[in-house]
C-alpha cells in the first residue's frame, strides 16, 4: 500500500522506543485507578492505532501527536510524537493491507462471530475455534465443523482485514433455512454452554469468520494491560 507524502513535510526521525503510561478508564466517574508505565516499542503503539484508525495516515498522525488515546476501555497517554508522511509510511508497510484476492480457508479460521438481528447485529457471540471444536459425547463432529462446511458450501464474501481483530474478515449471509438450521444443530452438536449461548440470540442472519495472518498476532498480546 503506498501512502502519499505530505507536501513540505521535513524528514522525521522516529523514537524508536516510547514512554507510555495508561489507567483504565471509568466513564462518568474521576478514576482513582493506578497509572501504569510501560515502555512501547513504535511498531506496537502503531498497532495499537492502527486498531482504532486503519491505515489513515492523517488519523495515525493526529493521534501520534496529540499523545493519547482510548483502547480497549483504557486510556493511553504518552508525549506526543512528530511523524513524518515518509517516515511514518515505512512503519505501515509492516502491517498487512486487505487483499480483496483472498480466498477464504477453514484451516486458517481461529474464530467466528455469530450475528444476531439487527442492522448493524445488535446482539453477536464470539466463539473461538477450541471452544467451538469440542464434541460433544458420542458425536463424530462437532458445531465447528458444521459452520466450517456452511462455509464451504456457501463461499463467504471477504471483507477485508481488521486491525482491531488482528484477521482477514469474510461474512456469510444465511437465509430463513440456513440461520433455522444452526439454531436447531447448535443443541445436538455444540457444547451445552455454548448451545445455549446460541439459543439467546434468538435468530440468527449471519457469520463473520476471523482468520488471523500467522505469527503477526503475537505483537498485541505482549503489550495488553497486566
Amino acid at each position: 500500500m503506498k501512502l502519499p507524502a505530505t507536501s513540505g513535510e521535513s524528514s522525521v526521525v522516529l523514537p524508536q522506543t516510547i514512554p507510555v503510561r495508561y489507567t483504565e478508564e471509568e466513564a462518568e466517574y474521576l478514576s482513582v485507578r493506578p497509572v501504569v508505565r510501560q515502555t512501547f516499542r513504535l511498531e506496537e503503539l502503531v498497532d495499537m492505532v492502527l486498531a482504532v484508525t486503519g491505515k489513515d495516515i492523517a488519523r495515525i498522525q493526529q493521534i501520534l501527536r496529540a499523545g493519547t488515546i482510548m483502547f480497549n476501555y483504557y486510556r493511553y497517554w504518552w508525549t506526543g510524537v512528530e511523524a513524518g508522511a515518509d517516515e511514518l509510511g515505512e512503519v505501515l508497510a509492516r502491517f498487512p493491507d486487505s487483499d480483496p484476492e483472498r480466498e477464504f480457508r477453514a484451516e486458517e479460521c481461529t474464530a467466528v462471530v455469530v450475528e444476531g438481528p439487527g442492522q448493524p447485529a445488535r446482539v453477536t457471540l464470539a466463539i473461538e475455534r477450541r471452544e467451538g471444536a469440542r464434541r460433544r459425547l458420542l458425536r463424530t463432529k462437532s458445531f465447528w465443523d458444521w459452520m466450517m462446511g456452511l462455509a464451504s458450501d456457501a463461499v463467504p464474501e471477504y471483507q477485508g482485514y481488521s486491525y482491531a481483530r488482528r484477521a482477514d474478515v469474510f461474512h456469510l449471509a444465511l437465509t430463513e433455512a440456513q440461520a433455522a438450521r444452526l439454531l436447531k444443530d447448535s443443541i445436538r452438536l455444540a457444547p451445552r454452554a455454548l448451545a445455549v449461548q446460541v439459543r439467546q440470540l434468538h435468530s440468527v442472519q449471519g457469520i463473520v469468520f476471523l482468520c488471523p495472518r500467522g505469527a503477526s498476532n503475537q505483537t498485541r498480546a505482549k503489550m495488553q494491560p497486566r
